[in-house]
């Protein structure tokens, strides 16, 4: 039987992009890197991203343990999210994506602009 190696085992960054992978993950998991926001909150820093889109990145990136759920008690009750230790321990890579993004402003706008047309 031939030996089957994971991808994670081949390439640990597929790992990486399995959880953070995406349009709108690294954006979620960068502004819930500032501190825990509620729903509202953090969807009001995302412009652009849909509901269902919103709701689904946020239940994968909770399935994969990087953010936590909290609904606080009220009238009308809240539900915050914040980043859990595993979803910290990303810091670093969100950083040095921020960092590569910043240093090439331009990338990604001619994908941007192609794909809106």
């Amino acid at each position: 039987m031939p030996n089957r190696e994971s991808a994670a085992e081949i390439c640990p960054v597929e790992t990486t992009l399995a959880v953070i992978g995406g349009k709108w993950k690294p954006v979620i998991l960068w502004r819930l890197s500032e501190g825990a926001l509620r729903s509202a909150q953090l969807k009001a820093a995302i412009p652009g991203i849909t509901q269902r889109v919103f709701t689904h990145q946020l239940r994968e990136l909770e399935a994969d343990g990087v953010i936590a759920r909290e609904v606080v008690a009220g009238a009308p009750p809240a539900v915050t999210y914040r980043l859990t230790v595993l979803g910290e321990s990303l810091g670093p890579v969100l950083a040095v994506m921020s960092d590569w993004g910043k240093a090439h402003p331009d990338l990604g706008r001619a994908t941007s602009d192609a794909s809106s047309k």
